[in-house]
């Protein structure tokens, strides 16, 4: 059963860790194929999102109450299989 907007994780917070998936969707739809980006979203949320982020966004996914597009959705849900793994990669990168 759907969570309806009654719920108590569908607020602001929630609505704006969805923008923020849905940008870095945006970002990483444009870097290649589906799975890469789909293993970017992922990678990201996984290096820069607390545990309590990617926590109550991947709630959200499990109820179906979500505005997300459905690459940060696909990511989300991978995500919440292997939630215990490092990163991919360590944030930062070459950048400065």
């Amino acid at each position: 059963m759907a969570r309806t907007g009654s719920s108590p994780n569908s607020d602001g917070t929630v609505r704006h860790l969805e923008k923020m998936a849905n940008d870095i969707a945006h970002f990483f739809g444009g870097q290649g194929g589906r799975e890469a980006a789909i293993s970017g979203i992922a990678n990201h949320i996984r290096s820069f999102w607390t545990p309590r982020m990617r926590e109550k966004l991947i709630e959200q996914v499990r109820f179906g109450a979500t505005s997300l597009e459905e690459l940060p959705r696909e990511a989300l849900r991978r995500l919440s299989e292997t939630d215990q793994q490092k990163p991919l990669q360590p944030p930062g990168g070459d950048a400065g």
